[in-house]
């Protein structure tokens, strides 16, 4: 059975889906872009601070199912351009623990909602 996570720590949904769906052990987050949770407003103003909000969203739906960042086995990175991969990677990389990360793809898109520079979709367990 699917459990909905819902927090108002995260940004709402913009559309048709939920933060993230639990079925059993497992956590599958939607893809948080750089909306700032309180006012809805995107945080656009460098590729490090857009991945920061990003990351923070993540962090906010993984614990409103009592989880954190070592719960997750797989993430994926959509970009805009392969050219901000290393500042992405840099900020990601400083949520993670380097020994516990989970497996991961990133790939480069044509575009993304919201004219938004990255965005980062995880799946947890626990």
């Amino acid at each position: 059975m699917k459990n909905i996570i819902i927090t108002d720590q995260a940004p709402a949904p913009i559309g048709p889906y939920n933060q993230a769906v639990a079925i059993g052990n497992l956590l599958f987050t939607s893809g948080q872009i750089a909306l700032n949770p309180v006012t809805m407003e995107l945080v656009l103003d460098n590729i490090e601070t857009e991945t920061k909000q990003v990351m923070e969203n993540l962090k906010a739906v993984l614990a409103a199912n009592d989880m954190t960042f070592e719960n997750v086995v797989k993430t994926t990175i959509f970009i805009m351009d392969m050219a901000d991969f290393a500042n992405i990677n840099k900020v990601y990389g400083s949520y993670l623990n380097e020994d516990t990360a989970p497996a991961r793809e990133t790939v480069q898109v044509a575009g993304l909602p919201k004219g938004v520079n990255v965005e980062i979709s995880m799946i947890a367990s626990r």
